[in-house]
């Protein structure tokens, strides 16, 4: 979709785009399920968990964090990433709020 056309949706469709877009890569996927399941902060052990270079890792990164789903702060040379929680809330009010529009008992095609 083109920026000049997002102006012709409501700004919950273009927010649910924008998140789409930042999970819509398997590499994403598996950094947010890795943070989903430690339940931490955690620095550069991300090139152990996935099987990607660290330029490639931290791209990805910064994708997630561009559009809030993770959050990180500098110690140091060091960078912690977690999920930022209250975005996070706000993704899944998002999307169920998508699934649940949808009525299970209607007859299609």
């Amino acid at each position: 979709m083109g920026a000049t056309k997002s102006e012709l949706f409501t700004a919950s469709q273009n927010e649910l785009a924008a998140v789409a877009r930042a999970l819509a890569h398997p590499a994403r996927i598996a950094i947010v399920q890795h943070l989903l399941r430690v339940n931490a902060c955690i620095t550069g052990d991300m090139v152990e968990q996935l099987p990607l270079a660290q330029a490639t890792i931290s791209q990805h990164l910064r994708e997630l964090k561009d559009a809030g789903i993770i959050q990180g702060t500098i110690e140091g040379a060091k960078v912690n990433y977690c999920i930022n929680g209250a975005r996070w809330r706000e993704i899944q009010a998002l999307l169920n709020g998508l699934f649940d529009t949808y009525v299970q008992d209607q007859t299609c095609c």
